[in-house]
């Protein structure tokens, strides 16, 4: 996966202020107060705000992982649309198709 790839690329340059960030995002969706699967749907807001598709299709997969439901994934992506705003739409429409992807493949065996 590139992500991955990219990310042992990335972290092996040994950078302090790259890999301490790196450590801070990991940790940040660690379970706390809030469960980690709250967190994932809260990235996805956030990504779906931020117009960043990359950012989307990580928290659409790792939802998933979470065992999210599809009406909690899409009651999640209404509060993007409603704070983004109809800038979000393009990227809403590519989130559903990522989610009906990682759908189609929890239900192959």
């Amino acid at each position: 996966m590139f992500r991955e790839r990219m990310n042992t690329r990335i972290l092996g340059e040994n950078n302090l202020v790259i890999n301490r960030f790196f450590n801070l995002d990991g940790r940040a969706y660690e379970s706390g107060a809030l469960s980690v699967k709250t967190k994932e749907l809260l990235g996805l807001v956030a990504s779906l705000v931020l117009r960043c598709d990359d950012c989307i299709t990580y928290h659409i997969v790792r939802c998933a992982e979470e065992g999210v439901s599809r009406d909690e994934v899409f009651e999640t992506m209404s509060i993007g649309l409603i704070v983004g705003g109809s800038i979000v739409i393009p990227h809403l429409r590519r989130a559903v198709d990522r989610w009906d992807e990682t759908e189609k493949m929890r239900a192959t065996p």
